[in-house]
Formats: C-alpha cells, sequence, structure tokens
C-alpha cells in the first residue's frame, strides 16, 4: 500500500494485480468484469495489441506486432511488458523458432463476453420489486462520506460519529501501519498523518489494498472479493442490486463494504444494496484528477500565510490542524496561519511538503481555483523551504577513537579505516577519528592484533 507500512505509496491497479500470484491472476480471469476492468487500465498501446489479437486463436509473430504500431520502441516494450506482468498474454514459439505471442485463453474468452455480449449478469441477477425506501444519488454521496469520514474521526482522536467504527476497521488501521496501540488504545502514527493528507479516492484504495492483505487470514477467499469488487465498478450509481445468488464470503464482504461506505444497505439482512460512488470508482485506484471532487473545495489561503476554512465540520478543522496554527473558530469559518512551527511540527511527524501543498491545493475553494497559481507561490517556496531546513545535517552513529600514543599509531589505524570505507570523520591535529558504527567491530580487532604483535 503488502508492505505493511514501508511506505504510504498507493498502488495503481496494474502494480497490485502484478504482485499477485499467477495462480490468482489465472483465477480472476475466469470473470469477464475482471477482464474488462484490467483492459481498460492496462497503456493505450497495449489496448491495440489486445484488440487486433482478440479474434485470432493462434500465435502471431513478435516482429509482426512490432509493425502494428509505429510508437517509439521503449514505448512498445513497455506495452508488451505490462501485457506479459498480468499474464494478458505470453511468448510462444512458431514454427520454425520465430517468438511470437498469443493471448491468454481465459483472459481472451471472457474480454469477448465482456465486450460482445453473452454470459450471465455481474451483479443482481434477478429484478427486484420498486423500492419504497429508494435512495437517490446526493443521498447516496452523503451516506459514502459520512461512513468513511467515521474512519477519519477515529484516527485523528475525536469521538464523533465514531461508533460505526468496529473491530474489523481497526484491525485494517493497525495492520496497515496507519495507528498503533499505546497504552492500551489506538492512536495515530506519522504514516497516518500522511494518509489524512490523501484526497478521498486515494484513501479508500489503499485502505482496502491493506484490507485485502487480511481477507485470507478472515477465511475468505481473495478471488472471490475482487471479483465482486470489479462487478461493482461497472455497476450503476443510484441503482439498487439484489444479494441473491451471493456466495457466504461474498455476503460477508458486502457487509464490510457496508461498513466502509462503499455500498448502502438499510439493513444488514436487506436483499437489496446500493453501490456509492466510492464503489464505482474504485477501480481508478488513484485519483486523476488534483480537486477531489466528493466534497466542494473550502480553504482559502493568502500571500501573507493567513488561511481561511469555509467549513462546519470538525473533521476537516482536525486535519487543517495538523500543519497550521489555529486563531478563531466561527460557526462556519475558521482562521488559521500557516508559522514556522506548525510546519515543522508536521513535518516532524512525517508530512511532507508537497503533501501540506497538495492538500491546500485539492481542498481549495472555488473561487482559489480561478487564480494562476491556485495557492501563492510565495506560500509554496516557504513551505518547502521550512522542509529544507530540517535536512542541513545529516547524522550517522558512529564510535569515537581519541587518546592515541603516537602520531603513527593514529596515521595507521586511520588508513585502515580509510581504505576499508568506514572512515567517517578525522582530525589529524588531535588525533581523533570516527568510524561507522557497523565498520567499529572491523577496526577494533585490526587495532588489537597490532598491538598484539608489536608487544
Amino acid at each position: 500500500m503488502s508492505f505493511g507500512m514501508k511506505t504510504l505509496l498507493c498502488k495503481d491497479l496494474h502494480s497490485y494485480l502484478r504482485s499477485l500470484p499467477p495462480t490468482v491472476l489465472d483465477r480472476l480471469y475466469c470473470h469477464p468484469a475482471t477482464c474488462l476492468a484490467v483492459f481498460r487500465d492496462i497503456p493505450e498501446l497495449a489496448r491495440h495489441y489486445v484488440m487486433r489479437l482478440l479474434f485470432v486463436d493462434q500465435a502471431v509473430a513478435q516482429a509482426v506486432v512490432q509493425q502494428w504500431s509505429t510508437a517509439p520502441a521503449e514505448e512498445q516494450f513497455e506495452a508488451a511488458a505490462a501485457l506479459v506482468e498480468l499474464r494478458v498474454w505470453y511468448e510462444k514459439p512458431l514454427p520454425g523458432g520465430m517468438p511470437g505471442w498469443l493471448l491468454n485463453h481465459i483472459f481472451r474468452t471472457n474480454l469477448m463476453t465482456a465486450l460482445l455480449g453473452g454470459g450471465t449478469p455481474w451483479i443482481g441477477n434477478k429484478d427486484l420489486t420498486p423500492d419504497k425506501y429508494t435512495k437517490d444519488i446526493p443521498f447516496l454521496d452523503k451516506y459514502a462520506l459520512e461512513r468513511w469520514e467515521c474512519v477519519l474521526h477515529f484516527m485523528v482522536g475525536s469521538n464523533e460519529g465514531t461508533d460505526g467504527v468496529n473491530k474489523d476497521i481497526t484491525d485494517v488501521l493497525l495492520y496497515s501501519g496507519l495507528m498503533r496501540v499505546d497504552d492500551g488504545e489506538p492512536s495515530i502514527t506519522a504514516e497516518g498523518f500522511q494518509f489524512l493528507l490523501l484526497d478521498t479516492s486515494a484513501q479508500v484504495w489503499f485502505f482496502l489494498l491493506q484490507y485485502l492483505d487480511t481477507v485470507q487470514t478472515r477465511g475468505m477467499d481473495l478471488v472471490e472479493c475482487l471479483t465482486f469488487l470489479f462487478q461493482l465498478s461497472f455497476s450503476t450509481l443510484g441503482k439498487d442490486y439484489c444479494t441473491e445468488g451471493m456466495s457466504e464470503n461474498q455476503l460477508r464482504f458486502l457487509q464490510h463494504l457496508r461498513e466502509f461506505g462503499l455500498v448502502y444497505q438499510r439493513k444488514r439482512k436487506s436483499h437489496r444494496y446500493y453501490p456509492t460512488r466510492l464503489a464505482v470508482n474504485i477501480v481508478s485506484g488513484l485519483s486523476k484528477t488534483k480537486i477531489d471532487t466528493h466534497r466542494p473545495g473550502f480553504i482559502v489561503v493568502e500571500t501573507n500565510y493567513r488561511v481561511y476554512a469555509y467549513t462546519d465540520s470538525p473533521l476537516q478543522v482536525a486535519l487543517l490542524a495538523l500543519f497550521c496554527e489555529m486563531l478563531y473558530r466561527f460557526p462556519n469559518m475558521v482562521a488559521a496561519n500557516l508559522s514556522r512551527g506548525s510546519v515543522r511540527e508536521a513535518l516532524a511527524r512525517g508530512i511532507t511538503a508537497d503533501q501540506i501543498i497538495h492538500f491546500l491545493h485539492s481542498h481549495a475553494h472555488p473561487e482559489m481555483l480561478k487564480r494562476n497559481p491556485v495557492i501563492p507561490s510565495t506560500v509554496k517556496d516557504q513551505i518547502k523551504l521550512w522542509e529544507l531546513e530540517r535536512h542541513r545535517f545529516k547524522f550517522n552513529d558512529g564510535v569515537m577513537y581519541n587518546q592515541f600514543l603516537s602520531q603513527a599509531d593514529f596515521e595507521l589505524l586511520r588508513n585502515y579505516a580509510k581504505d576499508t570505507g568506514v572512515l567517517v570523520w578525522e582530525m589529524p591535529e588531535k588525533r581523533v577519528l570516527i568510524v561507522t558504527k557497523s565498520g567499529h567491530d572491523d577496526v577494533k580487532r585490526f587495532w588489537k592484533r597490532l598491538k598484539a604483535s608489536s608487544s
């Protein structure tokens, strides 16, 4: 995201699928929705190759495939590599030993089904009677954000709306490293602060990747969960679907998606559910736009480092307080200041200058979006300078050697440390040198051998 929490890097769909075992990919390709989702995500040139080969049931020479495009060789190599990594096609020698490309038969068959029609409905294969509690798109958008903000409130330690955060959500937050247990209570980590500054689509995608890493430990089937996610991504926003025909694993997964805000279900045992915008857009992984389209912008940044947030949301105020000094709070507006102290405190928590600037930009007020640049250059430059202040010095662990009896002894040990690449610093006039912590044992053994041989 899995990576436990070594880095807060959100994989795209391609990167995630590439990390799956080949057997899992082959099972996924048994479902047309997965094949179509993968087809949409691969590079444009790779899609061109797939379409040219879709109705060819034999291998085609690689030299012939290369002639189908005038794109640079590097771009052709990347497209071919993407198809190999995802097992969409594979090499097969032609008569005479020439290398050829052959589409994965399972992928080819199910992609044809997805593009040309046929097969069974992907989800909701039963017509439902009209819902007397029908929900429109604005309601679903509001519901999805409220459910997701329960998770964010829980992370920042707010009590508002956190009753909906159950053990499943807490387990994923702890597994991903976004939170840790301190004195018996979950608390946010440095990576968690970074996570809060991502836009909603990136947050949900990252969270789901961590969740998918844990499904097998929950006794669930990863392929069934992924297939259902891909099917949801092709559903119609505002339309209800039936749970009939879903397996026990998928019904359990549906309840987890309900807790995350990806689907709306009036009651746990209801036979109908509504996918929300978070589910319909989930396959894109990361937002392709810089503006968080799930909520209107609310932040105004001025050249004097003053920040005005036109919001009554406690969560949005708490997020702003991560790197701003809060000055005044009114019913529907907050005034804050970007100061050296507040930004450096955020940097110490693991938040980067680019993340702060991205947050201000992605939540900019509509009036701010009319400006160019959206965020004043003086403010952006100063935030980056405050970050650079923290990198003036580089600290490394080391071991100091001093009190040499002679200059010759000092130079002998200094030269050995330099030759072995472990010398960090030296001051010949005072006979002082520092070696790396990892090289200390070797230098110490050398010195003992030297003294033993001279005695």
